[in-house]
């Protein structure tokens, strides 16, 4: 029976959407294939790893027929990449998938589609709201790089998603840097407050996979399940379960010293000093006195960086040290000419903000040097 006949390129996206979750390695063999389902028309694609679930459609059809299978993605995603953009035909003939394209065929073994096992979608949310592609995008770029990576602490491992009246805030923390964001929900206003935490996995595919457009994207919010939909995509997600730190506490007040400094020229800076850091130890120390930061870094060949900027400071002469990576991820991220620096002293984290704006605050702790 045939499936699908479109052009190639036609049939990649779609599956490139949903192949991204696809682990190489399974204790359930099925979940390294994905599930094509027909109807008329219309075709599916859905991926599963059981703690997140991506489902495209695409109008590529062959046939009134229905009918449904599931096949390795990675197989079927790389034959197709190396494919020209011509015509192609994927047929189902005794549990086997022929895929055609001018005078090249291929036969790739099926399993059944009953035995793919998909998520058990919720009914009950208790927050729904739309915003720009854009927008939740901008939230994910200004937080993901803080994320912890298979931290103990589990529910580190992710992002908290704050639902606060017309807000929406977004957190992350790997105990060493706290990165926090906020915006309004235009025409939006909850009455509920909404805490959830989103995994890390879940975060770098809606990265990847959402656009810098102003098309709709609709969030769905249930206890333990959390649901985005935009264009032909649908990706619903478990929930961390757990207590996200308190990030309030953690957030400076007030800090006395600060100082505004343009961020290309401080990025700069840092990448150079950066080279002669090792793989161990990351540290840079930075020198602040009237009008000037000195950045320094050594290693254990006795090699050594400096680099100088001027600044308008007249606070207090502070030496303080910091893991130049998270320096270099936040500055990275941060699509401004200028930000502001905050200090306390040499045992005091960092605070660094926009300038003018709130919306924005990352604490970076400090490391000995």
């Amino acid at each position: 029976m045939q499936l699908v006949k479109t052009q190639r390129d036609t049939l990649l996206r779609p599956l490139q959407v949903v192949s991204g979750i696809v682990e190489r390695r399974h204790t359930l063999p099925i979940l390294a294939n994905l599930l094509i389902s027909k109807k008329g028309p219309d075709i599916s694609f859905l991926s599963t790893d059981l703690e997140l679930q991506i489902t495209t459609t695409a109008d590529c059809g062959a046939g009134k027929g229905e009918v449904a299978t599931t096949v390795a993605a990675r197989k079927l995603l790389d034959i197709l990449r190396i494919m020209p953009d011509t015509e192609i035909t994927i047929s189902l003939f005794e549990k086997r998938l022929i895929m055609q394209a001018n005078k090249s065929r291929f036969q790739l073994q099926t399993m059944p589609s009953e035995d793919f096992p998909t998520m058990a979608e919720v009914t009950d949310y208790t927050a729904s709201f739309k915003l720009p592609q854009r927008k939740f995008r901008q939230l994910l770029t200004m937080v993901h790089f803080a994320m912890a990576q298979q931290d103990i602490r589990y529910y580190l491992n992710g992002m908290l998603l704050i639902v606060d009246g017309e807000k929406i805030i977004v957190v992350a923390t790997d105990g060493h840097r706290l990165a926090y964001y906020s915006t309004k929900i235009d025409g939006k206003k909850f009455t509920t407050l909404q805490e959830v935490i989103i995994p890390r996995k879940t975060i770098l595919e809606l990265h990847r996979l959402i656009e810098d457009i102003d098309d709709t994207l609709q969030i769905d919010i249930a206890q333990n399940q959390v649901k985005f939909h935009f264009k032909q995509v649908e990706l619903v997600s478990k929930l961390v379960e757990g207590k996200f730190p308190d990030f309030t506490r953690v957030i400076p007040a007030e800090y006395k010293n600060s100082f505004v400094i343009n961020r290309e020229k401080l990025y700069r800076s840092l990448q150079r000093a950066a080279i002669v850091t090792s793989d161990k130890f990351k540290g840079v120390r930075f020198a602040v006195s009237d009008d000037l930061l000195k950045i320094s870094a050594n290693n254990a060949e006795n090699e050594e960086a400096q680099e100088e900027l001027e600044i308008d400071y007249s606070g207090d002469v502070l030496e303080i040290g910091f893991n130049v990576t998270y320096l270099l991820d936040v500055l990275a991220n941060l699509k401004v000419t200028q930000l502001k620096i905050s200090l306390g002293d040499a045992n005091s984290s960092a605070l660094i903000t926009l300038i003018d704006s709130d919306e924005f605050k990352y604490v970076v702790m400090p490391m000995r040097i």
